[in-house]
């Protein structure tokens, strides 16, 4: 079966404080589903009109698995700081 992927970018992060608060809530829920982070932080350059902005990349054995995490009550509290104030 085919792997799925997460990948999220953050041009900017307005509420350290929520980033944090996100980040605490939500490696437990990706985890639970199988969520790996293979990488994440702020690019060392950037190419073909690219943003350097962070990037967070997340690997499921499977789209499902990957739906699970999204869909998860877990995911979903911490989603919902996210959202809220903590980035653009």
């Amino acid at each position: 079966m085919a792997k799925a992927y997460w990948v999220a970018t953050y041009r900017a992060i307005k509420s350290p404080d929520a980033m944090a608060a996100y980040a605490k809530l939500s490696r437990p829920a990706i985890e639970a589903a199988g969520g790996r982070v293979l990488a994440r932080g702020m690019p060392v350059a950037a190419f073909e009109h690219g943003l350097m902005e962070r990037v967070v990349l997340i690997e499921f054995d499977s789209v499902e698995r990957a739906r699970a995490a999204y869909e998860s009550p877990a995911y979903k509290a911490a989603h919902d700081l996210r959202i809220v104030e903590a980035v653009e």
